[in-house]
């Protein structure tokens, strides 16, 4: 192997051949780092983080309540919004917006996001479709409903509700692959490699921006919460909300970690937080001990809890213990009624641009 300081005097060199004859006669040894897909991991949150033995809620020292982050004010606010846009575009040209949803299997966290999407289409007057397949369906079928939707001038938007479930560890639906036949126009969700590609490099500016991390800003935005210079903890690394919140937010100039399943010692990491964004999926995983005194918490998780007396059998909450939160932080969004319903509300925004593109209304 020839050393630097040896390649630094032949570059120098003028006469470049030198450089040429001796790389040519070296070996080249390959890089050790392996691929990258080959690291990659499933967070699975240990016990000592999921609270299984479900402790007593505890008595979190704060002289005062924190403020509740109204997501659903929020969002009807842009909803009236958008429903006044859509008006005024069937009026002048005749057509609305057009979404569309593919959903694989009966997650129920995946069924109460479709279910709220319905509505908030019928609110603003969207024309909306739903192709709806069964867990034992064929990536082939996935893609061929989503072909189909591509084609389809009516629709604007499309999303693919993720995550796609897991047959087995052996077989599971290819999520880049499928992503990556959705037609750029017509991604909503934000999930195109181009578009979450451009929302990391500065300077650029995706044709879409996630929904629930654009929906987690918004709520900052409204809240009058200072993000430039804050330090902001994200938990969770999902392609669905962890990491597009993780670029936003340092796209806004905070400065930002991330915790996941692996990271040491995550109380410390998030105690420093001025910003919190939960987003692991694990019910009641922050409790008062991991937030620091006056930070913004914002709750993304929805997790079904067993419920015979709710109307589905089953009632929502978030990775953020609420009532412990309320005592320690300075403003928290509840679950459900936080993230949740801007998360929808920017799904509709992004689609009423999405259609106003395609026809070319402005």
């Amino acid at each position: 192997m020839i050393p630097l300081r040896m390649i630094r005097r032949m570059v120098l060199d003028r006469s470049s051949n030198k450089l040429s004859r001796a790389l040519s006669s070296s070996p080249i040894r390959n890089p050790r780092s392996p691929p990258l897909v080959s690291l990659d991991l499933i967070d699975e949150w240990s016990s000592s983080f999921t609270h299984s033995d479900s402790p007593p809620i505890q008595k979190c020292t704060n002289n005062d309540s924190a403020r509740i982050i109204d997501g659903n004010s929020a969002a009807e606010e842009i909803k009236s919004t958008i429903a006044i846009e859509v008006i005024r575009m069937k009026e002048s040209i005749g057509k609305v917006p057009g979404l569309a949803v593919i959903l694989v299997g009966q997650r129920r966290d995946s069924l109460a996001y479709v279910r709220n999407k319905i509505m908030a289409c019928h609110e603003v007057g969207f024309r909306f479709s739903i192709a709806e397949l069964p867990e034992s369906c064929t990536e082939e079928e996935v893609c061929d409903a989503l072909s189909n939707y591509n084609k389809d001038a009516s629709i604007h938007g499309i999303l693919v509700q993720l995550p796609l479930p897991q047959k087995s560890l052996e077989q599971h639906f290819d999520e880049g692959k499928i992503l990556n036949l959705l037609s750029l126009e017509k991604d909503v969700d934000g999930f195109h490699p181009l578009n979450i590609g451009n929302l990391a490099i500065q300077g650029r500016e995706p044709l879409f921006i996630p929904c629930t991390a654009k929906g987690c800003i918004e709520l900052l935005l409204s809240s009058d919460v200072e993000i430039v210079g804050k330090r902001a903890v994200v938990i969770g690394r999902s392609n669905i909300v962890g990491l597009p919140t993780f670029l936003l937010l340092q796209r806004h100039h905070a400065t930002v970690s991330i915790v996941h399943a692996y990271s040491e010692n995550p109380e410390i990491i998030t105690r420093k937080a001025d910003i919190l964004v939960a987003a692991a999926g694990v019910p009641n995983l922050v409790r008062c001990s991991w937030l620091k005194p006056g930070a913004v918490v914002l709750d993304v998780g929805i997790n079904p809890i067993e419920d015979p007396e709710s109307e589905h059998g089953y009632r929502l909450i978030g990775d953020v213990c609420f009532e412990e939160a309320v005592r320690i932080a300075s403003a928290v969004t509840p679950v459900p009624g936080g993230v949740g319903p801007m998360t929808v509300a920017m799904l509709l925004l992004n689609t009423l641009e999405a259609a106003k593109r395609a026809l070319c209304f402005t």
